[in-house]
């Protein structure tokens, strides 16, 4: 069960729900295809760099894998949603980070995406709420769906 459903209040019901989106994989495949490119582009014989091309390759792979494992904890650890009531935001899987807002406390929500971003449908939003309360989410998918959600109530 998650974080949101464990901890609504009586009579309150989920309207929305998005995570982080997928493009936190695109280190790791940066290093995935670095990795393909050692293979291709240098020979294996007759090179000084035929040697270390095995290690080098390992250390693009081990770099990969271990970019994939951090996109992959933060993406599962990661749970925002809209409620009838309220805006719920957890991050985090051992350390945890939660915040939770009124809807009625909400002042503005501003949505900022790149080309990239909007190309792919994610950016950065950020929850102001009344007293001073500024929440930055990077990455998120579909901001403006979970923008319109917020501001819809």
């Amino acid at each position: 069960m998650s974080y949101v459903d464990r901890h609504l209040q009586p009579g309150e019901s989920v309207l929305y729900r998005t995570t982080v989106h997928w493009i936190v994989y695109a280190p790791a495949a940066l290093f995935v295809i670095a990795t393909i490119g050692v293979w291709v582009a240098f020979p294996t014989t007759d090179s000084a760099f035929a040697t270390a091309k095995p290690y080098l390759a390992d250390v693009l792979i081990a770099l990969a894998a271990l970019d994939w494992l951090r996109a992959f904890l933060r993406r599962v650890s990661t749970e925002l949603a809209v409620t009838d009531r309220r805006i719920v935001i957890k991050v985090g899987l051992i350390r945890r980070t939660t915040m939770e807002m009124n809807r009625s406390k909400v002042e503005s929500v501003a949505v900022h995406q790149g080309i990239w971003g909007r190309l792919l449908d994610y950016g950065t939003v950020v929850v102001k709420g009344t007293g001073g309360g500024v929440e930055p989410l990077k990455n998120i998918d579909r901001p403006l769906d979970f923008r319109s959600e917020i501001t819809a109530g």
